[in-house]
């Protein structure tokens, strides 16, 4: 297929997709009032200690609005633009690759939203433990836009940290890192998963954090453990191992025949 066809088939998805997350966000139009009842809810119990959502022009309502409205249509129609990338680049892939990419589109998928259920739970936990900071007697204007702006983020970096085991699959998969490298960066991988705990975590208290890191740890083990699994199939097949008897390939040096080995000539 020439580069231009090609061109015009990416337009045409990216057309698509587009249209798509349109009409989502029309929708999300209508869910919005829903949707911000349950964002703010955490905001209710603290209205007697002087809590509140503060618009600061005339019309951040409206951009508020607006801009939940897009945010609520890229998520409704996920598995429309996500099948437009799909099929996009499926002509282009053996059978096999497209079974892979559809294994790996659907435990994304499960993984990111078990990430963001984690961060809604976390969410309304946070705001209680961060207001209860302001002194007595004050009063907590909150500007809409950021308090929105802080759940999102909240509930996309905990979503997103939840593909870690999956990032690291698909580079074993492409052959970019192998099981016995990532078991040895081990070290690195702890340190990492505390420090972005913390980063992503706004509760002050350690044991949110450390939870978070270990779950992060314990996917990062399993991501390990599957590329093990997928390395061992790929040199023995199904056994994983190699017969009994068997050579391992690459495992240890090939033994050389008496037979091969020339004789000396006795003369």
């Amino acid at each position: 297929m020439p580069i231009s066809a090609h061109l015009a088939e990416l337009r045409k998805r990216l057309i698509f997709a587009l249209v798509g997350v349109l009409v989502g966000a029309v929708a999300g139009w209508y869910l919005y009032e829903p949707v911000m009842a349950f964002m703010t809810e955490p905001l209710t119990s603290l209205r007697a200690s002087g809590t509140r959502i503060n618009f600061q022009t005339i019309g951040a309502a409206f951009d508020l609005k607006l801009q939940v409205s897009i945010w609520l249509g890229v998520i409704l129609t996920c598995p429309w633009w996500i099948y437009q990338i799909g099929a996009f680049i499926a002509p282009g892939l053996r059978r096999k690759e497209k079974l892979y990419i559809c294994a790996f589109g659907l435990v994304g998928a499960a993984l990111f939203i078990t990430g963001a259920a984690t961060g809604v739970w976390v969410a309304p936990k946070a705001v209680h433990i961060l207001q209860s900071f302001v002194p007595v007697g004050g009063i907590s204007l909150l500007q809409a836009s950021s308090y929105i702006s802080f759940y999102m983020r909240l509930v996309i970096l905990f979503g997103a940290s939840y593909l870690l085991p999956e990032v690291l699959v698909l580079a074993n998969f492409l052959g970019i890192l192998s099981a016995k490298k990532m078991l040895r960066a081990w070290r690195w991988v702890v340190i990492i998963c505390f420090v972005f705990a913390a980063i992503a975590n706004p509760l002050p208290s350690p044991w949110p954090m450390t939870v978070q890191a270990l779950v992060l740890i314990a996917l990062y083990l399993v991501a390990v453990l599957i590329c093990w699994v997928h390395e061992r199939y790929l040199a023995y097949g199904w056994r994983l191992r190699p017969k009994a008897g068997a050579q391992a390939v690459g495992l240890a040096p090939k033994r050389t025949s008496r037979r091969n080995i020339p004789r000396k000539r006795v003369d």
